[in-house]
């Protein structure tokens, strides 16, 4: 019998993104070590593959709503306010 998936529900997951960096930085370090066991590290990339969908999922927002207050038109980022 198959085991029970440990993806990660939506609810589960941070909600903010800069939680959701933090959380992918040290999972991502955590992999890196090598240390751990073959189970857990199928477990963590897909922890990590989740978080990573949430952190694109908000950039986009935001570039959106940015696109929005440009009245649609994307703009180079200069660096510069104003």
């Amino acid at each position: 019998m198959p085991k029970p998936s440990a993806a990660p529900k939506a609810a589960d997951l941070p909600d903010t993104y800069e939680a959701a960096m933090q959380e992918l930085e040290a999972l991502v370090s955590r992999l890196e070590a090598g240390q751990l066991p073959l189970e857990e590290l199928l477990v963590q990339y897909e922890r990590g593959a989740a978080l990573l969908s949430l952190c694109r999922a908000k950039l986009d927002a935001v570039e959106q709503q940015i696109q929005v207050m440009d009245h649609g038109e994307p703009r180079p980022w200069t660096g510069a306010a104003g």
